[in-house]
């Protein structure tokens, strides 16, 4: 059987639902992905290479920035150096969504470090008192005989 991180999943699973339960627009995976490409790549974004990089068609890349151009989390513009291309550009209102979203990040990530840290705790003090059992009821033992 495959062994789950359950820790990255449960971290996933939380910002997710800070997500859902922000006033922040609800983003496809093809979308997010889309955006946190441009926004994390340095270089001019078009397209035919969002298309390449994402591996998906650029039909479906332009139905996703549709959607990112209509949050203004990016724009188009025209390739002053070629007409017939049209850049993806990063805008402050999508740099700010993706503050929050860090920040949601980075929320759950501490949350799911302490929830580990409890448990890890709570282990351990179950181990040492069964270890001071398993002492005590040898010293009887020893006693007894």
């Amino acid at each position: 059987m495959v062994s789950l991180d359950v820790r990255a999943l449960n971290i996933w699973r939380k910002v997710l639902v800070e997500g859902v339960r922000s006033e922040s627009p609800d983003l496809s995976a093809r979308q997010l992905a889309l955006m946190l490409t441009v926004y994390l790549q340095d270089g001019d974004h078009t397209v035919r290479g969002l298309a390449g990089v994402l591996n998906i068609s650029k039909p479906a890349i332009s139905r996703a920035l549709d959607r990112l151009s209509t949050l203004q989390f990016i724009k188009r513009c025209r390739d002053e150096k070629d007409k017939r291309n049209v850049l993806v550009e990063r805008t402050l209102e999508g740099s700010a969504f993706l503050t929050q979203l860090v920040q949601m990040i980075e929320k759950a990530t501490v949350a799911a470090t302490s929830d580990q840290a409890r448990k890890t705790t709570s282990f351990l003090e179950a181990r040492e008192d069964e270890s001071a059992e398993e002492s005590l009821h040898g010293k009887d033992t020893a006693k007894a005989a």
